[in-house]
């Protein structure tokens, strides 16, 4: 090619990222220009909109499970009960609660301080604006889905960018929402590539909610700095399952199993490093090994192929064990792999995976299996197996954003309970009473009766005298009675 074919190209290439930018900064103005007036639109109203949608997913739902790119092998069953389900279930909770949750808050006399006397407050949740929803790969449907909902039923618009290849089901669930009355403009699903997501934050949206890899949100973070635009981060795990003794190890055998086979191990809280008394280990990796033994192999992208293996050559060098899995990165698929005798401080214990793996590490008691789980800088979810009593204990230790106890992974589909993590695995919530209340604002009311407004007048010696005794009295326990007696 020729250095004028070259230039020709590069040019063509910048007008058309000029021109997608600019078409995408055009979609964020229309979605702002139709917030404002559903934002007015009684709430009542908008859950109508959520209530004919759920209606549609009810009867349509195989055919919005085909619109949805099957990962790592799911099956056409898989995706009902792991994307659709709970995106009808979302819609019931914000029909039932919404209204309650989005209702402005009444504050009276009770527990105002006296010097307020005849002021009264409203806390009023008011929606953002436009809110733009960056969308993952493994679960494309369910994840953005519902944070669409949520938004809409706060009075927000939305705009959406799909992951690669994964818009089929937002365009779905789009057309789903403009037959169920949505008004025209409120949702757009951008094209699927960085550039639309840089120009979507360029063009000045109010809030973002990015489901990705920690790498991803802080190159998020960054261009966001720029504008103080505020976000959720719903970023990388790396999770925790503590077996405690007396657990059940076929229950944690086969729920471990169910985890790597679960999208492929495509999943942001799949078991990662499984802590299990010493004692235990060795029946604890036949049981499992046992269990996966029939699970086939999943396509996994060719990246993850290679750090996965790379971090198994150096966890083997360190002293763990390749109990299974032995694979050739350049090969597609991979069955689970289970690594024995790992250490809480290897490199693959510390990273977000995003493939079948998970590690089993052999820990001498309880507290050394709290104090390991919670030295991987990721904090989105963990799992412990045991009795309910001392199960509880454990889970108020740990540094994450959610447990569960006896179970993996679908207890959190309760459309009712946030989700999020912490450190790497990000900040803020979404889905449940809290997801909801990021997606607003508090505005505060405050409203004064009567004429008694002392404030108004330049303090004197006496008021100063009179505010020292109201702070004894009210707030110095029973030693600010008497003058200079220490607390």
């Amino acid at each position: 090619m020729r250095d004028d074919d070259t230039n020709d190209a590069r040019a063509e290439a910048e007008e058309a990222t000029g021109d997608a930018a600019t078409a995408t900064a055009r979609r964020v103005a229309a979605a702002r220009a139709a917030q404002g007036l559903w934002a007015r639109t009684p709430l009542r109203r908008r859950l109508k909109v959520i209530r004919r949608l759920r209606r549609m997913i009810g009867r349509r739902a195989p055919e919005l499970a085909d619109s949805v790119r099957t990962y790592g092998g799911r099956q056409p069953g898989e995706t009902l009960m792991a994307e659709v389900l709970p995106l009808a279930e979302a819609c019931r909770f914000l029909e039932r609660e919404a209204g309650d949750l989005l209702a402005p808050r009444k504050l009276g006399g009770e527990g105002r301080p006296a010097w307020l006397s005849g002021t009264s407050a409203v806390v009023k949740p008011e929606p953002l604006g436009v809110v733009l929803i960056l969308a993952p790969s493994n679960y494309p449907l369910m994840l953005p889905g519902i944070q669409i909902l949520q938004a809409l039923a706060a009075g927000n618009a939305v705009v959406v960018k799909p992951a690669p290849q994964c818009a089929a089901p937002l365009y779905k669930l789009a057309a789903m929402l403009d037959h169920a009355g949505l008004p025209e403009g409120l949702l757009h699903v951008l094209g699927e590539t960085v550039a639309e997501a840089e120009a979507a934050m360029d063009a000045g949206v109010d809030k973002v909610l990015l489901t990705g890899s920690a790498e991803t949100g802080r190159a998020v973070q960054r261009r966001l700095a720029e504008t103080l635009t505020p976000s959720t981060m719903e970023l990388s795990g790396s999770d925790a399952v503590v077996v405690l003794p007396r657990a059940d190890l076929d229950l944690v055998a086969r729920s471990v199993a169910y985890g790597l086979r679960l999208n492929g191990g495509a999943t942001c809280i799949a078991p990662r490093r499984v802590f299990v008394p010493r004692e235990a280990a060795a029946a604890l990796e036949r049981k499992l090994l046992y269990e996966i033994a029939a699970i086939p192999a999943v396509p996994v992208p060719l990246p993850v192929r290679r750090q996965l293996h790379d971090l198994v050559r150096r966890a083997e060098a360190d002293g763990a064990r390749l109990a299974h899995g032995a694979f050739d990165p350049a090969e597609g698929g991979l069955k689970p792999v289970v690594v024995a005798d790992a250490a809480p401080w290897m490199s693959l214990l510390q990273a977000d995976v995003f493939a079948p793996v998970v590690s089993l590490v052999p820990v001498a008691d309880t507290q050394a299996a709290v104090e390991q789980a919670n030295e991987c800088p990721y904090g989105l979810g963990a799992t412990v197996f045991g009795p309910e009593k001392a199960a509880r204990d454990v889970a108020e230790a740990l540094r994450v954003g959610g447990v569960t106890i006896n179970d993996i992974i679908v207890p959190t589909a309760d459309p009712r309970l946030p989700f999020g993590g912490r450190g790497r695995s990000g900040f803020g919530v979404t889905r449940g009473a809290e997801g909801l209340l990021e997606l607003t604002h508090p505005k505060v009311i405050s409203t004064r009766k009567g004429r008694f407004r002392p404030h108004l007048r330049p303090p004197s010696e006496a008021d100063a005298k009179l505010a020292a005794g109201w702070l004894r009295l009210v707030h110095g326990g029973l030693g600010g009675l008497f003058r200079g007696r220490r607390p």
